[in-house]
Formats: structure tokens, sequence, C-alpha cells
């Protein structure tokens, strides 16, 4: 089932550890089939290096498994939670990424003081609160968070304590956020040592974003970041 996707899958898998967003087994890319409701998502505990189409584990929205022959990855139950509550999501991307994890660490939300941070999540990235793995507690959190908190645009929620979690209407997208994400948190981090970071008044933050989402690139969203003109 799910070829074409599960191949897509595999790809954007080795797009973490490549751009330097995990660490051994850790971190996960998932995608949803439109037509089906199913979703493809790396096996736990698999090393990267191993993942192959057959390895990807199909699950329903309940994260049932469907198809496969290893356990889904542990954020499973997160994934299907953010993909039953949020029906515009399509890909899904969970790191430890150094620099975000570290602004989870302290439990704050990344401040917008970049044209690039404005562009890509039209505002502060959000910093939701600690929940524990292995249950629906994390998608619990994080759509919580995407509906009420400080910046709903934001394709990227941190988590206190644990790390980052991406979305997108693809999972394309979903990476490109994971790899903004972590570019920007390092900037931001280097700033903050050397003073305070200046915030972009929020109406400039929104005739930025705008620009980016509506007139930015050849094909909208989803480019890969390193055609970005910055």
């Amino acid at each position: 089932m799910l070829d074409a996707l599960r191949k897509e899958v595999v790809a954007l898998n080795l797009e973490l550890p490549k751009n330097g967003l995990v660490a051994w087994t850790s971190g996960n890319v998932s995608a949803r089939d439109r037509e089906t409701g199913l979703v493809v998502i790396k096996p736990s505990g698999v090393s990267f290096e191993d993942l192959t189409p057959e390895s990807m584990v199909v699950v329903d929205a309940q994260g049932n498994i469907v198809e496969g022959d290893h356990r889904p990855s542990s954020d499973t139950p997160t994934h299907c939670f953010v993909y039953r509550h949020l029906p515009e999501i399509g890909g899904i991307v969970h790191t430890h990424s150094p620099y975000a994890t570290a602004w989870s660490a302290l439990g704050e939300d990344i401040p917008c003081a970049l044209t690039a941070m404005a562009d890509e999540f039209g505002g502060p990235i959000p910093c939701g609160g600690f929940a524990l793995i292995g249950g629906e507690e994390i998608g619990r959190e994080i759509v919580r968070v995407l509906r009420e908190g400080p910046n709903p645009k934001s394709p990227a929620v941190l988590m206190r304590n644990h790390g980052v979690f991406t979305l997108g209407a693809s999972a394309l997208d979903a990476v490109k956020a994971a790899v903004m994400c972590e570019d920007v948190a390092r900037t931001l981090a280097i700033a903050r040592r050397m003073g305070n970071p200046l915030a972009i008044p929020p109406a400039d933050v929104d005739r930025l974003h705008a620009r980016y989402t509506q007139d930015y690139g050849q094909m909208g969203r989803g480019t890969p970041p390193e055609a970005a003109d910055r």
C-alpha cells in the first residue's frame, strides 16, 4: 500500500540527519495520504541508514497498524492526534535539534526578531507545556498551543523539556519548517548572548509573512530550503 508515499517518507526522514536535526535513532517524519486518511511513519528505534520503503509503517487515524513488520514510532499517538484535529495538515516532523530544543528547555517562545522568522513562521515560535511521551498528551498540547497560543500561523511548536514538532500541508513543508526552526533558533541564541534581540513589529511581521506565502518563489510553499534567496 501507498508505495510512493513510503518512498517519500524515507527520503524526507533522511533529511533530518543530513541537516543535523537528530541524533542516533531519535526523530521522525510522517505523511498522511489524503485519499485514505492513512499515515506512513518511521518505525521505532531503527537507524536512519537502515530505513527502506518496506520498513515504513502504515497506521490508521487512531494509530492502529494497517501494514508493516515493525512497531511504529513512539510518537505515533502524537502524530495521529494532530492529524485528526487539524485536517489541513499532511505531514509532521519531530526532532530534538540542539538549538530549538535548548529554547524548549527554557520553556520560552522563540521571539520573532528575524525577517526569515516572519516569512516562514508568521510570528514567534511558541513553546507548549510539558507533556509525557507515549500517549496523546503531546498532540493535545500542540493543538492547544496552535489554537490558543501567541501564533496560530506557526508551523512549528516547541514542547517544553522535549523538542520540536513541525507541521505542514505536506511532509516536505514540515521538513522545511524543521530546518528553518533550527536555523533561526541558533541565530537567536547567538543574538541573546550578545544582547537583547529586537522583535519585529507585528504589523511588519504580517506584511512579511503575506509576501512570502503569496508571492515568493516559483511554486509557493514547499520550495526546498536551499533554493531560498535570503
